[in-house]
């Protein structure tokens, strides 16, 4: 048998449904600002890293490798006697070589690195120079260590949520409002982290190899303050 629903009963049913959805569930929000403030300061680059390799060519790749190795391992001797210097192998290669036409090999060359970092500066500059008697010089570069860069954004956290507050102010003076509440705030940090390469310049004298001359520079660390505020007008 068929039953009519009447409109009464569909309406009453939609109010129903609306009734049972959590309170606030769709509460509108109004006057939110969203602002951004940054604050940055000069950071020495504490920590230094060189990369020092070993490369050469033989047609027999067996003595290339006992050739190599012997370099190496007498370099490794060397700087471990540093103080002060951390000293770790990076990567070593070895491909063919090919004639002119590219079809047959007529020997091997193969590349050794070596790795040294240290805080001590003058320390590593000297141990390069003395290294390169033997190796040559891949790479020289600077950072800033784990802890000197969070104690400067420990330092910069204050000063990036007092620049937030200041321009939450700002912003609620310019909509005309008595007030204002914050909706959320996200604090981030960037810079200093990553190596900077540096070429290495060289200094000659008559009595002593060729030791590189350090300018480490700066690195700018940043701390930044992302939110959002309510105004509240009168």
């Amino acid at each position: 048998m068929y039953y009519p629903i009447s409109r009464t009963t569909v309406l009453l049913a939609v109010l129903a449904g609306c009734a049972s959805l959590p309170a606030g569930a769709t509460e509108p929000r109004y006057n939110q600002v969203s602002l951004r403030a940054e604050v940055s300061s000069e950071v020495a680059h504490d920590r230094m890293h060189v990369t020092l390799y070993s490369e050469a060519q033989h047609e027999d790749p067996a003595q290339l490798a006992a050739q190599t190795t012997h370099s190496l391992n007498q370099a490794l001797r060397q700087a471990r006697q540093a103080k002060g210097v951390i000293v770790s192998q990076g990567s070593r290669s070895s491909y063919p070589v090919y004639d002119d036409k590219g079809q047959r090999i007529v020997g091997w060359r193969e590349r050794a690195e070596l790795r040294l970092e240290s805080g001590d500066f003058a320390a590593l500059s000297q141990l390069t120079g003395e290294l390169m008697k033997s190796l040559k010089m891949g790479d020289m570069r600077f950072s800033v260590s784990d802890p000197i860069r969070k104690q400067n954004e420990d330092a910069l956290l204050k000063d990036a949520v007092a620049a937030f507050r200041a321009r939450a102010q700002l912003a609620t003076e310019a909509l005309g409002g008595s007030g204002y509440r914050l909706v959320n705030l996200n604090l981030g940090s960037g810079g200093g982290y990553q190596p900077e390469m540096r070429s290495a310049s060289m200094k000659f004298s008559r009595d002593a190899m060729p030791t590189p001359e350090i300018e480490a520079g700066t690195r700018e660390i940043n701390v930044t303050a992302d939110g959002t505020i309510e105004v509240q007008l009168p």
